[in-house]
């Protein structure tokens, strides 16, 4: 197991590097840098002329490198990654882009996590009871709760949520995950129940989405495994229906499930990215929507290497599980 872990991790190091380029490369390709917006601000804010915000901006340019070829430009960011840790500067923050990474990376994390969390207890919990009442009412409800989860866009439920607390609820404190009193408080109850109160909206609109899928994978796979010899054979031995369906029949359905969770991290960041730009909570997303309207491309670059990365760790998560369910892939991760 551990052979076959160090295999995986170093092969995340070329895959890493190609996506690192190619993700730089599409950041660039569009007209248009960070000195642009310096021109653009010294234009609406000082009245200067074209021409002398145009000077101003090159100035910025030649300063910061953004005159050099892109493979220059994309050297020197890898390089400093590699060499030194360091994911450079941010243009429109004036700070490290690390910097950016430590303040909105572990909040976009705990919120991926907590929704990843309800998503996966909920949704396996409903699908084990829509497959155990098939064609039930019961069965039949929790169905059109997987389509619409499935199928509604977050943005879309978020939208929906955030004109209903604004306009309906008239709530005041939007786009921040503390009231000001407790902005600088030690951390208490009171704090935690104010913290759920900001972020409510945006674990409920990830949760839903994820919870809907792993309810529907639940269900189908549980349905096959529920007819298969073994369970029947559980059954004719005496075990009660509950035994045989979360001995036997569940942890074979949940094969599916488990190698889903390669890819169910990234999914619920992406859905915490979503939601968090329409409430504008100080997360990732907003960072990367406003890292890209300026053309901070540091930012942007640096996110999208971490998100990438995010799903390879997801996908070497996915494999441990696996084995740790499945003594088949113990035996092949072993002998690999």
């Amino acid at each position: 197991m551990l052979r076959f872990l160090a295999r995986r991790i170093l092969a995340m190091i070329p895959v890493l590097f190609v996506l690192s380029l190619v993700t730089f490369v599409i950041i660039k390709a569009p007209p248009g840098d960070y000195g642009d917006y310096i021109r653009a601000q010294l234009m609406n804010q000082g009245g200067a002329s074209f021409e002398k915000a145009e000077a101003e901006a090159n100035v910025y340019r030649r300063q910061h490198g953004l005159l050099d070829p892109v493979p220059i430009q994309y050297l020197h960011w890898v390089g400093g990654i590699v060499t030194r840790g360091d994911f450079g500067d941010s243009f429109y923050y004036n700070q490290p882009v690390a910097h950016i990474v430590a303040q909105r990376l572990p909040a976009t994390l705990m919120l991926a996590l907590t929704c990843h969390f309800l998503a996966s207890l909920i949704g396996i919990s409903l699908g084990i009871v829509a497959a155990t009442q098939q064609y039930r009412w019961t069965d039949t409800v929790l169905s059109a709760v997987a389509f619409l989860g499935t199928t509604i866009p977050r943005f879309l439920a978020a939208i929906i949520i955030l004109y209903i607390l604004v306009f309906r609820l008239s709530a005041v404190e939007v786009g921040s995950f503390f009231s000001v009193e407790y902005g600088g408080a030690p951390w208490s109850i009171a704090k935690f129940m104010d913290l759920v109160r900001h972020v409510w909206p945006v674990v409920a609109i990830a949760t839903f989405g994820g919870l809907a899928y792993n309810m529907r994978v639940v269900r189908g796979n549980l349905l096959d495994t529920l007819n298969m010899q073994y369970v029947e054979t559980a059954r004719a031995k005496g075990l009660s229906e509950s035994g045989a369906v979360l001995r036997h029949a569940l942890p074979n359905a949940l094969h599916p499930l488990v190698m889903y969770q390669g890819v169910v991290l990234p999914y619920m960041l992406t859905g915490e990215i979503e939601t968090a730009i329409i409430f504008a909570l100080p997360t990732v997303g907003p960072a990367i929507v406003q890292s890209m309207a300026v053309g901070d491309v540091n930012v942007t670059a640096t996110f999208m290497l971490i998100l990438a990365a995010t799903l390879m760790v997801g996908n070497i998560i996915a494999d441990v599980m696996l084995a740790l369910l499945d003594p088949r892939v113990r035996l092949q991760t072993a002998i690999a």
